[in-house]
């Protein structure tokens, strides 16, 4: 577990030299980046970033690969203008840093893109993914907002819902076995707890090897050891998003 002057083993990882595909908007008061397929389609995803935030281009790049499958994907700055965490940061200072940032209270911001997508973009189907803080607010949406379809959980921090389960929609939950954050303990009573629970179509994964972050944080390139997992779990997240939107 990580220790308690880093309470988050959260790193960067490979950060992606990456510029997007698409564009920034603004939604009511929330700025966005969306991008969109080549194709029209009433099929979008929000994705919620980690606490990195909705710049980092690492998750512009997962926004690109939803879109390039076809769907219509959006990632708004769930912090609302508070600032992203930084690796100059001082972990010490995280859990105070956290406490405004709460990934269970992130409902206005979700009822206006949804009503953005709906309107704006045409959009009828919509599911969601997150990364870590945006892996637990995946789980939050998923056991309170009836206007989604499905979601995915990449490394979401189970801590935050330990308590809840009765999920609304499908929901696949990916998570690597050597996550500093998320013991697998934690793992293993998710999908005891969701057995006994849940109503609906549910899926925890975890990929050998794998550290925290591994599908968005991870070049390929150069982690070859690691580079079938990376793919495996974003065709994984792809092929969920396809079989329920």
């Amino acid at each position: 577990m990580a220790n308690e002057s880093r309470p988050c083993p959260c790193d960067i990882g490979d950060r992606f030299d990456y510029e997007g595909c698409g564009q920034e908007v603004e939604v009511e008061h929330i700025k966005a980046y969306v991008c969109k397929p080549a194709a029209s389609t009433d099929k979008a995803v929000i994705v919620i970033h980690d606490i990195f935030g909705w710049q980092l281009p690492n998750t512009r790049y997962m926004a690109d690969m939803l879109a390039a499958n076809g769907y219509i994907a959006i990632c708004p700055d769930f912090f609302v203008g508070q600032e992203a965490w930084k690796l100059s940061n001082d972990w010490a200072s995280f859990d105070d840093w956290l406490k405004t940032r709460n990934a269970a209270k992130i409902d206005k911001e979700v009822d206006a893109i949804l009503k953005y997508l709906r309107e704006q973009c045409g959009a009828k189907k919509i599911g969601v993914i997150g990364f870590c803080w945006g892996g637990a607010a995946v789980q939050h949406l998923m056991l309170k907002n009836p206007h989604l379809k499905t979601g995915v959980s990449l490394y979401g921090v189970i801590k935050f819902f330990e308590d809840r389960y009765s999920l609304l929609h499908p929901t696949f939950f990916i998570f690597g076995e050597k996550d500093d954050i998320i013991p697998l303990a934690q793992v293993t009573l998710l999908e005891q707890k969701l057995k006994q629970n849940c109503k609906v179509d549910y899926e925890v994964k975890v990929y050998p090897g794998q550290t925290h972050g591994f599908v968005h944080r991870k070049r390929e390139d150069i982690n070859p050891q690691d580079k079938p997992y990376i793919e495996e779990g974003r065709k994984d997240m792809i092929n969920w998003l396809n079989k329920y939107l």
